[in-house]
Parts: C-alpha cells; sequence; structure tokens
C-alpha cells in the first residue's frame, strides 16, 4: 500500500532565538528533523514530503541529499493549511503519516503501529495521557472510538479531567485526508486553519477514528527553547547511555555521556566520564577509553587503552588505532592516522595522514604528518616532519628500528632506512641509508670565561 510520510518543518520558532530555523537546530549532533527522518527510515514510503516556510532556502539546502522533496507554506496559517500545501504532491491512495519536524524522538516503532492501524482506511491519532494535561486538547472517546478533539480553552469541566491528549501525529487515508483539509477554514479566534478539524469531518462521515496511545513521554516532546532542547539532549543521552549498558558497555557515570552519531562496542569496553563519540566509532573488546576524550570517526582495536584528554577526529577518511596500542594522555590523532599494534602515542603528540607500524612509539611533543613510520621506531620528544612546503604536501619514510633523536626536523620528501639513527637537534634534509647516524646541526662551541651582561645600574 503507498505511504507518504509528511513532516512539517515551517515553524520560526521565535523562543529559540536564534537566526537557525527550530528544525536545524541540533540534537545530539544532527538537526531535529534529520531525526524525524531517521527514525522513519524503515517505513516503506512511496515519498517523503518536507513542509518548509520559516528559514526555508536553509531548511531544504540543509536536507537537499535526503531525498525529500519540499514544499512551501507561506505564509503560515497553522496545521491544516501547511497540509494543504502538500495535497497536490500526495499519492491519492493508501496512507499519509503525518509527523512533526520538532518532535526528534518518535519511534520507528511507533510510526509503523500508525502506518499499520490506519490501513488506508481509519484516522489513526497518536494520544498519550498526561499527569496534568492543562494547555492540550483531550481526546473524547465513546466506547474505544475517537469522537472529538477538544481544545483546553473550549472544554468542559468534565472534559478537563481527561487526561488522554492528542501529540500533533496523525495517519489518514490520504484520498480522505486530501479532501478532508480543503474543506477546512479558518473561522476561529486565531484565523488559522487546524488540521485537528478534520477529525470531526471523519466521524461525520463514518470513518472510523483510532486513537493509539504512547506511554513514553519522551516520542512527542517537542522543542521551543534552549531549556527544552538541553532537556531532550539529556533524555536522549540517558536513554543511549543505558542501551549501551544493557548490552554490557561499563559506564562510569551514565549522566556524564554524549554519544552524537553511531558506536558500536565489543565486549568489555570501560568508558569514564565526559567522553564524546560523534560519527561512527568502533571500540573492540576492552577497550578502555580514559576521561574526557573526544573521539570521531575511528575504529580503535582490541586492547587499546585511550588515555585522558585525548582528541581524535578521523573526519572522512577515518582514523584506526590497532590492538593494544596505547594513546594520550592529551594527544591528538587526525584524519588519515593509521596506527598498527601496539603503538605508543604519548602527551602532546599529533598524528595525521601517518601509518605508524607495529610497536612504533612517539611519547612525547611531536608531530608526524604524511609520514610511514616503520616497527618499532622510537621518535623523539619535539620532533617534527616538516611535511608542507607552503604549497604542497610531501611524505617522509621512516623504516624499522629508526631511532630519531630529540628536537630533530625530518624535511620531507626524506627516507631514512632500517636501523638509521638520527641525532638529537639535527635538520635531515638528505635521505639516510639504512644502519647509518645522522647528524645535521651546528657544531657546539665553549667560552671559557665568559660573563654574562649585567644590567647598567
Amino acid at each position: 500500500m503507498a505511504l507518504n510520510i509528511v513532516v512539517m518543518a515551517a515553524g520560526k520558532g521565535t523562543r529559540m532565538k536564534s537566526a537557525l530555523p527550530k528544525v536545524l537546530q541540533k540534537l545530539a549532533g544532527r538537526s531535529l528533523v534529520q531525526h524525524v527522518l531517521d527514525r522513519t527510515a524503515a517505513l516503506a514510503a512511496q515519498q517523503r514530503i518536507i513542509i518548509t516556510g520559516h528559514g526555508a532556502e536553509q531548511v531544504e539546502a540543509a536536507l537537499s541529499s535526503s531525498g525529500a522533496s519540499f514544499v512551501r507554506q507561506m505564509p503560515q496559517l497553522g496545521t491544516g493549511h501547511a497540509i494543504q500545501q502538500a495535497v497536490p504532491v500526495l499519492n491519492d491512495e493508501g496512507s499519509t503519516l503525518i509527523l512533526s519536524g520538532d518532535t526528534p524522538l518518535i519511534t520507528a516503532e511507533t510510526t509503523a503501529r500508525l502506518v499499520q492501524a490506519c490501513d488506508g482506511r481509519a484516522l489513526v491519532l497518536l494520544t498519550i495521557d498526561y499527569s496534568d494535561p492543562s494547555g492540550y486538547g483531550r481526546i473524547v472517546r465513546e466506547g474505544q472510538a475517537v469522537q472529538a478533539i477538544v481544545e483546553h480553552k473550549d472544554a468542559s469541566p468534565a472534559q478537563r479531567e481527561i487526561r488522554e491528549c492528542y501529540t500533533g501525529v496523525m495517519a489518514a487515508p490520504t484520498a480522505l485526508l486530501k479532501r478532508w483539509v480543503m474543506a477546512l477554514n479558518n473561522q476561529n479566534a486565531q484565523q488559522e486553519y487546524y488540521l485537528t478539524d478534520i477529525v470531526a469531518m471523519a466521524v461525520a462521515e463514518g470513518v472510523p477514528v483510532l486513537g493509539l496511545k504512547t506511554e513514553r513521554e519522551s516520542e512527542v516532546l517537542g522543542v521551543n527553547s534552549p531549556s527544552q532542547l538541553a532537556a531532550l539532549e539529556r533524555l536522549f543521552q540517558a536513554e543511549q547511555a543505558q542501551q549501551l549498558m544493557e548490552a554490557g558497555v561499563r559506564l562510569a557515570d551514565p549522566a556524564r555521556f554524549d554519544l552524537r552519531g553511531q558506536l558500536r562496542c565489543a565486549q568489555d569496553v570501560e568508558i569514564d566520564v565526559n567522553c564524546v563519540f560523534e560519527g561512527q566509532v568502533e571500540l573492540g573488546e576492552g577497550v578502555r577509553i580514559g576521561a574526557n576524550c573526544v573521539i570521531r570517526n575511528a575504529r580503535i582495536a582490541a586492547g587499546a587503552r585511550i588515555h585522558e584528554f585525548t582528541h581524535i577526529d578521523g573526519e572522512a577518511a577515518g582514523v584506526t588505532v590497532g590492538e593494544g596500542a596505547l594513546i594520550g594522555p592529551f594527544a591528538r590523532l587526525r584524519p588519515g592516522a593509521q596506527l598498527g599494534a601496539e603503538v605508543h602515542i604519548g602527551n602532546f603528540v599529533e598524528v595525521k595522514n601517518a601509518t605508524l607500524a607495529r610497536g612504533a612509539k612517539a611519547n612525547h611533543l611531536a608531530y608526524l604528518g604524511d609520514a610511514s613510520v616503520g616497527e618499532r621506531v622510537n621518535y623523539g620528544a619535539g620532533s617534527i616532519t616538516a611535511n608542507y612546503d607552503g604549497a604542497n604536501k610531501h611524505r617522509t619514510t621512516i623504516g624499522d628500528d629508526v631511532h630519531v633523536g630529540s628536537n630533530c626536523v625530518l624535511v620531507a620528501p626524506v627516507t631514512l632506512g632500517a636501523g638509521a639513527t638520527v641525532g638529537g637537534g639535527s635538520t635531515i634534509t638528505k635521505d639516510v641509508a639504512p644502519g647509518d647516524l645522522a647528524v645535521a646541526r651546528g657544531k657546539q662551541v665553549a667560552l671559557s670565561g665568559w660573563q654574562r651582561p649585567s644590567k647598567k645600574r
């Protein structure tokens, strides 16, 4: 059966006090509306339609690769008016699922239940019981059938006792929805076209109106202010932390954990406090992540230890860390860093677009960029690869068992053969043959009896 998914994303979000449209505000690193699209990805929809309005150009540009189509609501005259704009592009057959672009935690299971209950024949409303339903439209039932949605201000004392409320999410037979919304009027105090008015139309025509209740308030929480966004962020992170712990991950404190992408963990992974994971991250068996680390787009193999305050950012190229490697504290791995087993990268060491083979070590205050480093290399403190000539990048090749002394500059392109040694303080501009010692520094001079200048009184 044909399925349309319509996401309403035209609102301004005045209380956000931001130049960024509300639906583009970030939750766990992704826009609110992208969360909605992601959570409906498993539904076999023929088309996804996003209704834009305020900041339409920004919203459409941000979602240009989503595969959705766009219609604009200009001006914004209510929810019914929004759906009227989508009517010309809706397929006549099947069902239409209507979602809000600022309600990001709707689950795939709930959306599937709505579509199944609709089945192209019934109007299905997602509802929830609130302990304090003040301000919400009440669901009035006769038996199990929904008869009306009554706004709080219009509700009788008895109706105000009803705790079941409408959430703004519905599924409807498409052909009927198109006819109903085009019959809406704005004869109300706000002079807006209310989508909820179609409930009365469905009841009058004898079309079944069902209320599908969710028990999870997080599914229907919208965002209208920075404080609400922050509260939803913590709720979302708590849910993710719980899922990881149920899978066996040891989180030192789930309240101090942030996942802004996808994290896959093998057995016996330990994560300390205040760590942030972004993009695609994979942690192998027994990996330990120290406190205050940021890890983005990386694969970390079994037994590796990422010490405190390490920053790993693979961007598009990714970063890999081999089995048993020791990284940090205060290390930085950038895109293209490929570290083999038992590699050591110590404090204030930066690695970019470089491969380090098994057992290589750079333990202190060093830079390795555009380099190929062999096994068991010892790379001294304060040493760098000078890989950029002002226009182009060049590569440094360091063979197995090379020892690079402290405070050296390797000016690329240059090759150090296997077993070579570079004396501390050297600037190397030519290749070094295997096994050779290379020293390139000024001759030491000692002046006997020399005195420092003194200040004139």
